[in-house]
């Protein structure tokens, strides 16, 4: 008899464990850890392959790897960026002295919106950094157009971008950098760790050196770096995972097939992507849920937990809510109306590759009140 368990908005992917231990076995014997072992080496030319770039810097988190890429362009004063987003994303930027400055998003793709940035920019600003959320592109064109014309670099945040494509092109191929996440929680896991993509080998040379304390050889410390370094044990496991995230991925549009399907027609549950554009890799499900449906969205949460159901309110509350900025002057609500309105009514429904049938139905009964 099927005993109902606790669905989670996410779950780890993870390869067999027989194939696993000869890796595990290897790493054992050559007593190589760290350090830009065999390992490491193997999984960077490899996730070049698959990702259709040509400079990786492997870090041990995507968090890292954003705080590096502001270090590395040696960006101050201001830069431009999302409200709706991890905390990592703006975090990165004090972290490095930088005062992030928001502006809102657009209510389709729920990415910064573009039409906005010029006004933002000041004498201090220094880049921009957008976010593909939910791995849905930015208008890159469009942002890469304004940083030329003002002299601005240009940061993408791309966690939850893995594998995705525009028009045939990695979107990693935008802007002077881009950062991947390869978090537990992530279309593609290392457990823990992360990527930055860069554009040429003399920024992913400056890049590899802040990665390991900025040394250049045995006896030089060229710059401030920190130890950022993905480990060979994580390296490992990513070169094993890359053989299956092509197998996750179709399965992760399976269960992105069937809710669209359920959910279509539902009166007040508004789809991201209601004309069936999503991004490739069906990262996250979420929903609004408007004012037309029985229940609001703090409800339906709360419905969903009864049931155990543990969907997410990705993103709420905004990051210029958040008591280190909100004292901004981009942070005040008037102008970010629609990321406050969004993030107000946004969840995601539980997705990834393991979630079957039986559980979805589940999920969709309580949503459809059935």
């Amino acid at each position: 008899m099927y005993e109902p368990k606790d669905i989670f908005v996410t779950r780890p992917s993870l390869p067999p464990l027989d194939d696993f231990m000869p890796m595990l076995k290897e790493i054992w014997e050559s007593k190589m850890l760290t350090n830009a072992g065999p390992f490491h080496r193997r999984f960077t030319q490899a996730l070049c392959d698959y990702l259709g770039v040509n400079h990786i810097s492997l870090v041990a988190n995507a968090t890292l790897g954003l705080m590096l890429s502001v270090r590395s362009l040696e960006l101050q004063g201001e830069v431009i960026t999302t409200p709706f987003s991890f905390v990592a994303t703006a975090h990165a930027l004090l972290w490095g002295g930088v005062t992030p400055v928001f502006v809102d998003i657009d209510p389709q793709t729920l990415n910064i919106d573009v039409s906005l940035i010029e006004r933002a920019i000041t004498p201090r600003t220094t880049a921009i950094m957008g976010v593909h959320c939910y791995g849905r592109p930015c208008e890159m064109d469009a942002i890469n157009s304004i940083a030329n014309r003002h002299g601005l670099r240009v940061i993408y945040d791309a966690a939850h971008a893995f594998g995705v494509r525009q028009e045939g092109k990695s979107v990693l191929l935008g802007g002077d950098l881009s950062v991947l996440s390869f978090h537990a929680t992530k279309v593609f896991n290392t457990f823990e760790g992360g990527a930055i993509v860069s554009q040429n080998a003399e920024s992913k040379i400056r890049l590899d050196r802040l990665i390991d304390f900025g040394i250049e050889d045995e006896v030089t410390v060229g710059s401030i770096g920190l130890n950022a370094k993905m480990s060979e044990f994580n390296a490992a496991l990513g070169l094993l995972q890359l053989q299956h995230v092509g197998n996750y991925i179709l399965k992760r549009k399976t269960v992105d097939s069937r809710y669209r399907d359920a959910l279509a027609n539902v009166k007040g549950i508004h789809l991201i992507h209601p004309d069936g554009k999503q991004p490739d890799n069906y990262y996250a499900f979420p929903i609004l849920v408007g004012t037309e449906y029985h229940l609001s969205r703090d409800d339906l949460y709360s419905k969903l937990r009864k049931a155990g159901i543990f969907a997410r309110k990705y993103f709420f509350p905004v990051l210029s809510d958040f008591p280190m900025y909100r004292s901004l002057p981009s942070a005040q609500s008037k102008d970010l109306p629609v990321a406050h309105s969004v993030a107000a009514r946004v969840l995601c429904l539980p997705m990834h590759p393991d979630l079957n049938a039986e559980d979805q139905d589940r999920i969709l009964a309580v949503i459809l009140n059935r």
